[in-house]
């Protein structure tokens, strides 16, 4: 399927949206103070070990230590088994590994979300545009994603290209030639396309090896490269129809850049330079705005409600208004069927990780189940990011896990309503008037105020004044002391104050 790359670039955020038969699929936003972590390389200081979680606190720098656990430390000890003289390799307690102050150098693999800090590795990868370089691995591998008869030949292929690049370096440079995992859109590439990659990549791990050498803890010795990058690296390939930039001097940079590592994405590189914002052409805003909502409605009056919560992701399928089908059956299998294709193009614009829990509306027919279920694993299979699909559970639902690496649109763009505090509910203005009153009647026990004023919300101060007077004036006799009220606009429905005076 033919798609589109849309850059809208700005010098303080870049959006990118990946659109298919003219719809959005996907957005990738990166902010030029909130760029990601992911892949960057830090020399780290360890500051604390915890052998109770086999993991470790390392501080890289930032406002919160990041997380290291064993089994992400790149060092296996070899031991010789007890009863034989194999070898056999064996993880050894991360306190007999690492010690506090210790310097290491580690790499972001999951960029810090909520309270939690980044987590990290010492097992340095280094992505290309073919392949994936690890340094301290002398392991080629193939991206499951290639077909398993291929798999074989390609492997050879990049056992033979890789002695062939390093024969040519001096001594030193060969030792430890690294190892290589060849990418999914390298399945096709030339062994020159793929020699290039090699040495840019070993290049780049040089460097890298030069700078831990010179910079102190703390400090950043390489990093990924930005979005617009990326774009040609990771989201441009051969179903790529055109790559449309809005900003003439991003766009002169990406030419140089994808002539030097991606020449095949250079013709497919556009420049917009039309008045409408190349965003408000494709009503990609629109698209947003909507994706931030809880309901997504369906061409066929159904719709979809996703809400997130700390520990999932919740969806749930409604006919709506849909009544279209000759059976009450059909209509039920007809909107599960495009709430399937609806709920994985959701996933990926908004960028849902973790546990999905998914309500299709309750099927009687088995055929009818195994359909949607085959629809939506065909679906779910168009997402560049894993995700693994349980069958129908007893209960009717669908759980799916998706790998989460950064932070959901939603997370992204939005914070907790300071109204609400992010529950999407607030108390009725009775309810905080009965709140008031209660409050009243404490205070007036304790201490002996000459009068008692409360300052509230406009409408719970009207509704106290009004429906609420009768009970306001009985319990002031009940007390025996004056209550005057008094509006303050400032205040949040929930929000009150009782001064006594």
């Amino acid at each position: 399927m033919q798609k589109e790359i849309l850059i809208n670039w700005s010098p303080q955020e870049t959006r990118v949206a990946v659109l298919e038969q003219g719809i959005i699929q996907e957005l990738h936003l990166e902010r030029t103070l909130e760029r990601g972590l992911v892949g960057n390389i830090y020399m780290g200081k360890v500051a604390r070990v915890l052998p109770g979680m086999q993991s470790a606190f390392i501080d890289i720098g930032l406002e919160r230590a990041a997380f290291l656990h064993v089994a992400d430390l790149q060092s296996l000890i070899a031991a010789r088994h007890m009863e034989t003289d194999a070898p056999e390799a064996v993880q050894l307690p991360i306190e007999k590994q690492i010690f506090e102050g210790q310097t290491l150098m580690v790499q972001v693999i999951k960029d810090p979300i909520g309270t939690k800090g980044a987590r990290l590795t010492t097992q340095i990868s280094i992505a290309g545009r073919l392949l994936v370089f690890l340094p301290q691995d002398e392991h080629i591998g193939i991206s499951q994603k290639i077909p398993v008869e291929q798999r074989t030949h390609l492997k050879e292929r990049l056992q033979n290209l890789v002695k062939t690049e390093f024969s040519v370096l001096d001594q030193d440079a060969t030792q430890g030639l690294g190892g290589f995992i060849l990418r999914t859109n390298g399945e096709d590439a030339t062994d020159d396309e793929l020699s290039e990659d090699i040495r840019y990549l070993r290049k780049a791990w040089l460097r890298i090896k030069d700078s831990s050498q010179r910079m102190p803890p703390k400090s950043i010795i390489h990093q990924d490269l930005s979005l617009l990058q990326r774009v040609l690296r990771d989201l441009a390939d051969e179903n790529t129809s055109v790559i449309k930039i809005d900003s003439k001097e991003q766009f002169d940079i990406l030419s140089d850049f994808s002539k030097d590592f991606m020449p095949a994405a250079a013709s497919k590189l556009v420049r917009y330079s039309g008045e409408r914002p190349i965003f408000d052409l494709y009503n990609i805003d629109e698209e947003i705005n909507k994706a931030l909502g809880r309901r997504v409605d369906l061409k066929s009056g159904g719709y979809l409600v996703i809400d997130q919560t700390e520990a999932l992701t919740t969806i749930d399928v409604n006919t709506g208004g849909y009544v279209g089908a000759r059976n009450f059956d059909d209509t039920i299998f007809k909107t599960n069927l495009e709430a399937a294709g609806s709920i994985a193009r959701q996933l990926r614009l908004r960028n849902l990780g973790g546990v999905v829990v998914v309500d299709f509306i309750d099927m009687g027919r088995e055929d009818h189940k195994s359909s949607v279920l085959s629809e939506f694993q065909k679906q779910l299979k168009r997402d560049r990011v894993k995700t693994v699909v349980s069958q129908f559970s007893t209960l009717g639902l669908v759980e799916l896990t998706r790998k989460r690496t950064r932070e959901s649109l939603a997370h992204l763009l939005c914070k907790p309503c300071e109204t609400c505090s992010g529950k999407g509910i607030v108390k009725t203005a009775r309810s905080v008037v009965y709140e008031i009153l209660r409050e009243i009647l404490r205070e007036s026990r304790q201490f002996n105020p000459k009068e008692i004023r409360v300052m509230a919300a406009p409408e719970v101060i009207d509704l106290m004044m009004d429906e609420e007077s009768q009970h306001l004036a009985g319990l002031s006799d009940f007390v025996g002391k004056p209550i005057s009220l008094k509006a303050d606009s400032s205040l949040g429905p929930e929000t009150y104050d009782i001064v006594l005076i």
